[in-house]
């Protein structure tokens, strides 16, 4: 799957196409559309929290920083024990899975506040009252879908697309 960015300038230049997409089999969970706070969507399909925000490589990086670190400490512990206490492989796996729990959970909630990276070039548009529309199409139907906008939306500026999408957009 590949994703494709799209500005539009309204809502109904945004529906039309919508309602294109879905005349080509593109599924409506496939289509999201991004606006600046204020501007009303009516029926098009809103991008989630997981397209606006970084949420998802929030979430790789801190489950893999709290799995290196939760199993760096117990390998250390395991070394050198505290007085008493016989520390064995288990608690290792333990400390590993529980550091990358709290790395995990503790990343995301910084990574909801983070505007997604990949976004970051269409700011400024989507600030003046431009809509993003993102589509997820298979990665041979690119071409097809960004030349039907294209001929039919000479007001919608296709701004390409994605080398891949991320497995849980």
């Amino acid at each position: 799957m590949r994703r494709i960015y799209v500005l539009l300038p309204d809502v109904k230049s945004a529906t039309h196409i919508v309602d294109e997409l879905l005349l080509r089999r593109i599924e409506w969970r496939h289509v999201h559309v991004l606006a600046a706070p204020g501007v009303p969507l009516e029926d098009l399909p809103e991008a989630t929290l997981t397209q606006r925000s970084d949420l998802l490589p929030a979430l790789a990086r801190g489950t893999a920083a709290g799995g290196v670190t939760g199993m760096l400490a117990g390998l250390v512990a395991m070394a050198f024990p505290p007085v008493g206490l016989t520390i064995a492989g288990g608690a290792v796996v333990l400390m590993t899975l529980a550091s990358a729990g709290i790395g995990a959970w503790t990343a995301t909630m910084i990574g909801v506040d983070v505007p997604n990276t990949r976004l970051k070039r269409f700011e400024e548009a989507v600030a003046k009252g431009e809509l993003l529309m993102m589509v997820d199409v298979k990665t041979d139907r690119v071409e097809e879908i960004e030349e039907v906008i294209k001929q039919h939306h000479p007001e919608a500026d296709v701004e390409g697309h994605d080398p891949t999408i991320p497995a849980f957009p």
